[in-house]
């Protein structure tokens, strides 16, 4: 897939010039799918953040309200119960899946319960727009410093991206550079702390920071 992989979403010129690069046409012609899961794993989330994801109110105004042509909605943790010969044609009927943030041990779980995890490699044109959690969970490791899910086995993600991602830089008390550096210093693999003015475009081998903002990369 397309990786667009933010902290706080397309927040401004230079991201949302990546954003309509990787989807190759403008995002009012682009038809999305929502992806709240990872916001019932984190305890700071629940029904009322997940309605302003879905409905693109206010506060989703970087993600779901961009202006896509169409919004869906698919939640993971129905997928199973519903086999895929429903849901899969939703997806590669997408143009992108905007992964919201929360918990993204939660996340990987129903990624892969769901079978979307198994599904993306087969998926070359689609784009993934994630925030927070929602970039987390596709690197090796998220350090245990992220893991707010209480039934985690360990903070062991999807590894499609081989670093890892420590998010919201300068955005609290608690996620500072310092801070960023010892996280990074247990992961072993390379890393980046990215603030809300900054994300990581992936496009096939190709890995480049789009920043406005700040950013430290740790490791090689």
């Amino acid at each position: 897939m397309k990786l667009l992989l933010t902290s706080g979403g397309v927040t401004n010129p230079s991201i949302h010039s990546a954003l309509v690069r990787l989807l190759r046409k403008p995002i009012s012609e682009c038809h999305a799918l929502c992806v709240p899961t990872a916001q019932w794993g984190h305890p700071l989330c629940g029904p009322g953040s997940v309605r302003g994801f879905v409905a693109a109110e206010a506060g989703s105004r970087h993600l779901s309200g961009l202006g896509w042509a169409s919004l869906g909605v698919l939640e993971l943790t129905a997928l199973p119960s519903i086999g895929p010969q429903r849901w899969v044609p939703w997806v590669r009927e997408a143009d992108v899946l905007l992964v919201d943030g929360g918990d993204a041990t939660y996340l990987c779980h129903w990624l892969r319960e769901s079978g979307l995890a198994g599904l993306l490699p087969s998926l070359p044109d689609t784009v993934w727009v994630g925030v927070s959690a929602g970039s987390m969970v596709l690197t090796p490791r998220i350090g245990t410093y992220f893991v707010e899910w209480p039934s985690a086995p360990d903070d062991r993600t999807l590894g499609v991206v081989d670093f890892s991602i420590f998010p919201h830089l300068d955005a609290f008390p608690t996620n500072t550079l310092a801070h960023a550096e010892e996280w990074a210093a247990g992961l072993g693999v390379p890393a980046y702390a990215i603030d809300e003015q900054t994300a990581i475009e992936v496009d096939g081998g190709s890995v480049e920071v789009v920043s406005e903002g700040r950013w430290r990369k740790f490791g090689s």
